[in-house]
């Protein structure tokens, strides 16, 4: 980490606490809200808009886009929309977006964030993240072709981030941040930035608590972000044994519990649902609080599996495995 950026996080160590309305101040000095409502393959139909606007009226503050979803055209008409119609101010929202893989060279940074603020309708972003540590050739999605990736050594992170960072100056972006790091590639990063990241978002749920990572995250400033609360679109968490007997102790949804659970353990998160009954069942967890002994039973079901392994980068290269990407070895699939 620079001087300025060590003395930054310095400041702001232990700063990523719970504010009253139940949000996390960021080392930036912004408020991340505690729940956030997660765009990933969202309908571009009347679903789409449906779900937005019901979320917004429920009391959901933050939307979490990404270019790579889509959908962010879309998604700013009916921002745009909620907001000709008073329902909620634009200082009121809290909008994130990512970065995606094939505009990490400097010279695409800054055109990548331009057209996401065109497509959102917006003048800034609260939080602009980069999606993964894996870089692409311009213009290529997923899954890409080997011929397509480009090792970190050839197009760094850092290199990267300082775009980032003048995003930050020219008032484009509030916050700045990360997805899907590991400690490993954020505590190389953090030795050579100005502007230290606010929020490294990475699955996190029972079945792989972060608890290491969220240590560290605690200890230089950063907040984590919880993607893929509920088991990003599998069942196996909403049916555990465990998840259900607390949900039913309770009265309340597995899901409830799961989101209870990220939040009990100082993380925001990311849910989605397009049913109004749901997304308000989602929203009111919040309010849910989980005994030891239940956060105990729940400890125990960590097994390091990852719903999202990011095997789709390295499916059909070397550049990028499992092992690189995470910087651990391959756990064994959980029972």
């Amino acid at each position: 980490m620079t001087r300025s950026a060590f003395a930054f996080a310095s400041q702001v160590r232990n700063i990523c606490l719970r504010t009253l309305d139940g949000g996390c101040r960021l080392n930036s000095g912004y408020e991340i809200p505690a729940l956030g409502l997660g765009t990933w393959k969202l309908a571009k139909d009347g679903g789409r808009v449906a779900t937005i606007k019901e979320a917004i009226r429920i009391g959901y503050r933050h939307i979490d886009c990404a270019k790579m979803y889509g959908n962010e055209k879309e998604i700013g008409q009916e921002l745009k929309n909620v907001i000709d119609e008073k329902l909620v101010k634009r200082e009121e929202l809290f909008v994130t977006s990512k970065l995606w893989n094939d505009a990490h060279a400097t010279d695409d940074v800054r055109p990548a964030l331009e057209s996401t603020l065109r497509d959102l309708q917006l003048g800034y972003l609260d939080l602009y993240l980069i999606h993964w540590p894996v870089a692409l050739k311009k213009g290529h999605d997923m899954p890409p072709a080997p011929d397509q990736i480009i090792p970190l050594d050839k197009c760094p992170i850092e290199a990267t981030w300082t775009e980032m960072e003048k995003a930050v100056d020219d008032g484009l972006v509030r916050s700045i941040g990360v997805s899907n790091f590991s400690i490993l590639k954020l505590s190389d990063l953090l030795t050579k930035v100005r502007i230290p990241p606010a929020v490294n978002q990475v699955e996190c749920h029972p079945y792989l608590q972060q608890e290491k990572l969220k240590q560290y995250c605690d200890k230089h400033g950063v907040h984590v972000t919880a993607y893929g609360p509920l088991g990003a679109g599998h069942t196996t968490l909403l049916d555990n044994v465990i998840i259900k007997s607390i949900a039913s102790k309770l009265s309340v949804t597995p899901a409830q519990v799961l989101l209870a659970w990220a939040l009990a353990h100082g993380h925001s998160a990311i849910c989605k649902s397009s049913s109004p009954e749901r997304l308000q069942e989602n929203f009111d967890a919040r309010n849910l609080k989980l005994s030891k002994a239940d956060l105990d039973q729940m400890k125990a079901l960590e097994c390091g599996h990852r719903f999202v392994s990011g095997e789709v980068f390295f499916a059909k290269s070397s550049a990028y495995t499992y092992e690189h990407l995470w910087d651990e070895e391959k756990p064994n699939a959980y029972a």
